[in-house]
């Protein structure tokens, strides 16, 4: 269980928040707005009202003590870019602010954020790749250059093992897993068979996958 500080209570970070209260982390949510922190009383451990910009009020919540900050301001980008500033500089172990252009990331990057999440650019991601290939039912990128997909086991692959296949060697991507049921099985073997009906779970360079499962 971690400790977590949720600055911004917009729809991004309601979503964040009740995620991290299902996981059952501790969160501490910040919102200037009362009508915000009174409604996420319910998924959040503890809720104040507050300019995260304030450094007396930022300093009296004790950010030493956070496992990790998540900064989901997503009306004020200088207000954002001030608290993740402020939260680096308060000695805040880990700082996860959103951005939603380019330059925004950058910004923060330089400025107190160890990370950047850009809702806006992943979903578009995710929704051009699974728009363009009906067979992939997953997408998690992990740089830009690698990423997980889930995808329907191909035709031609049915029946046939993992070391007959052998697409590690053929294209360096690694099957992590194999789900049927809604149930995955992690423990992949040389020998194990892949049947119709299932998918499976891949690892490795995005064009790879791409050209291995024509996408």
């Amino acid at each position: 269980m971690k400790s977590i500080l949720l600055i911004g209570l917009g729809r991004f970070g309601r979503h964040i928040a009740m995620k991290l209260y299902d996981m059952g982390h501790e969160i501490m949510a910040i919102d200037k707005d009362e009508d915000r922190v009174s409604s996420a009383l319910s998924f959040v451990t503890s809720a104040q009202i507050g300019d995260s910009t304030n450094e007396d009020f930022l300093a009296s919540l004790g950010i030493r003590n956070f496992d990790a900050c998540i900064v989901t301001i997503g009306d004020s980008f200088q207000n954002s870019l001030e608290t993740a500033s402020l939260l680096k500089e308060f000695g805040a172990k880990k700082v996860i602010a959103r951005a939603a252009t380019g330059v925004q990331e950058k910004f923060l990057l330089r400025n107190g954020a160890d990370e950047v999440v850009y809702p806006e650019k992943q979903l578009a991601t995710w929704t051009a790749i699974r728009c363009a290939c009906d067979h992939v039912l997953d997408y998690i990128e992990l740089d830009h250059e690698y990423a997980i997909f889930e995808l329907d086991i191909p035709d031609n692959w049915v029946g046939k093992t993992i070391v007959q296949l052998d697409i590690r060697k053929k294209f360096g991507i690694n099957i992590l897993g194999i789900k049927e049921d809604g149930k995955w099985n992690m423990n992949i073997t040389a020998d194990t068979v892949l049947c119709e009906n299932r998918s499976i779970l891949v690892l490795g360079h995005e064009k790879l996958i791409q050209k291995c499962f024509h996408i």
